[in-house]
């Protein structure tokens, strides 16, 4: 990783970050289901990343740069009951 071109790096995040704020029909559960990381882990690496710059950010100003809105209202519009098929993949993960 350390050869990677940060600038490209941050790019790619940041396409990932925008990605994932249009696609708002996909879960948290199905992205650590599928990925193992959802938008509330890219908060907290978000958090991580400040913190190893001396930034001071908390997690809910990471989460709504991250949700692109106060995360308790995006979980309000957008954030569906889990499956019981969803729990059960996420149990043996």
């Amino acid at each position: 990783m350390k050869n990677l071109d940060r600038n490209l790096l941050a790019d790619v995040a940041e396409k990932l970050i925008s990605h994932l704020m249009e696609r708002k029909d996909v879960q948290n559960i199905d992205l650590m289901n599928l990925s193992g990381f959802c938008r509330n882990c890219l908060s907290k690496w978000y958090v991580e990343a400040a913190q190893n710059k001396n930034i001071n950010i908390s997690y809910e100003e990471a989460r709504e740069l991250i949700y692109g809105m106060p995360y308790e209202k995006w979980k309000q519009k957008y954030q569906k009951e889990a499956t019981k098929e969803q729990l059960e993949k996420r149990k043996k993960i």
